[in-house]
């Protein structure tokens, strides 16, 4: 816990540096910032919802009002900071569960410092709070899997009941984590405890769909600006979620690996995940099924971010720092990093250093060249 704990004040030192950062750009805040911020300020000042200014629902302006009670904006992301670095640490404590330190601690460092998680750390956006609520129920359900208990159930399905009111496109995610927790709880005939912690996410998503019917007239908050799905409907709609899908990771403005290649290494995690399963590894070695369940969900998780990004996202590039999109699942790619750190290591430190040396390029640019965090994408 002394690491764990120890990589949580780093992060927290990282990503609270980065306060004050976006005032030099003459616009303090960016792309839906002002929309999230003005959803807290009418909690806080007029203790009442107000449609109008809460487009993405009242689930994470509510989570703000305690932060900005006590100190404005200033605290908000300050309690923003605080949230993704604990989004790490779990993720960290995930990563262990596949392989030990160094390589574990490394692989969390090193995505905690990738620009677009310093970008989005103390940013207002919802995305960082559902990484945490993501690495914290994958955690619990991994655990689950090997001693089902009664507070680690609830637990699991509590945090997995909040993603709806962070935003409907973290649930899919969720999901995922949701089936291995149940599937877990099931096997393990504690099956009063299964129907009992899958009650408490379906009650949170109950009460979520009847506040937003009453305040939006629909199950989403979205129904208030009369928007529908964005699914793929068409052949051509199908191509260009594909098209995403890639450009997501490679594409030279805003691919997620062009300004965090360290999460390359995530893809040789992905290989030796397939190498073990092909192997049958698990049924020679008992704690093997352990790392594969939890590199299995984690990529899993990590898909399905993936595939709402690249298919429900109106767009993928915009008024913001590239990666947002899927700055919810990057945490839950920490133990596929540990896994191909440790299996190559002289790459993947030299991965890590060039992803250090962008964040230590991004920092530098926004302090004093004009760059930006959240906002506009660097080009």
């Amino acid at each position: 816990m002394r690491r764990t704990l120890a990589l949580w004040l780093l992060l927290f030192g990282v990503y609270a540096a980065t306060l004050g950062l976006d005032a030099a750009r003459n616009s303090e805040y960016a792309g839906h910032e002002p929309r999230y911020l003005a959803g807290v300020e009418s909690l806080t000042d007029d203790h009442k919802v107000t449609v109008s200014d809460q487009p993405y629902g009242i689930g994470f302006p509510l989570l703000l009002v305690p932060a900005h009670v006590v100190g404005g904006e200033d605290a908000v992301e300050l309690f923003l900071a605080a949230i993704a670095a604990l989004a790490l640490a779990l993720a960290y404590r995930l990563a262990l569960r596949v392989v030990p330190d160094p390589w574990a601690l490394g692989a969390a460092a090193a995505v905690g410092v990738s620009p677009p998680l310093l970008a989005y750390s103390t940013a207002v956006y919802p995305d960082a709070s559902a990484a945490a609520a993501l690495a914290g129920a994958a955690l619990l359900a991994v655990r689950l899997d090997e001693r089902p208990r009664l507070r680690a159930g609830f637990g699991c399905f509590a945090l997995l009941g909040a993603l709806p009111w962070l935003g409907p496109q973290f649930v899919p995610a969720g999901l995922v984590i949701g089936v291995v927790a149940a599937r877990g709880l099931w096997r393990s005939r504690r099956r009063t405890l299964a129907i009992g912690s899958v009650e408490v996410a379906l009650f949170s998503v109950a009460l979520y769909v009847g506040i937003n019917e009453a305040l939006y007239d629909g199950p989403t908050p979205s129904s208030a600006e009369g928007a529908n799905a964005t699914g793929a409907s068409s052949a051509a709609d199908y191509l260009e979620g594909a098209y995403r899908l890639g450009a997501l990771l490679v594409d030279p403005d805003y691919g997620l690996l062009r300004w965090a290649p360290v999460f390359a290494l995530a893809f040789a995690g992905l290989w030796w995940l397939r190498r073990s399963r092909h192997d049958r590894l698990a049924q020679a070695i008992p704690q093997i099924h352990r790392i594969e369940l939890t590199a299995g969900l984690c990529a899993a998780a990590v898909g399905a971010q993936l595939v709402v990004a690249a298919f429900l996202a109106p767009t993928v590039a915009g008024a913001w720092f590239p990666g947002r999109h899927l700055v919810a699942a990057l945490p839950l790619a920490v133990p596929l990093v540990a896994w191909g750190l440790r299996h190559a290591p002289r790459v993947g430190t030299a991965l890590a250093v060039l992803t250090l040396a962008l964040s230590v390029w991004l920092y530098v640019d926004v302090r004093w060249s004009g760059g930006f965090l959240a906002g506009p994408s660097v080009p």
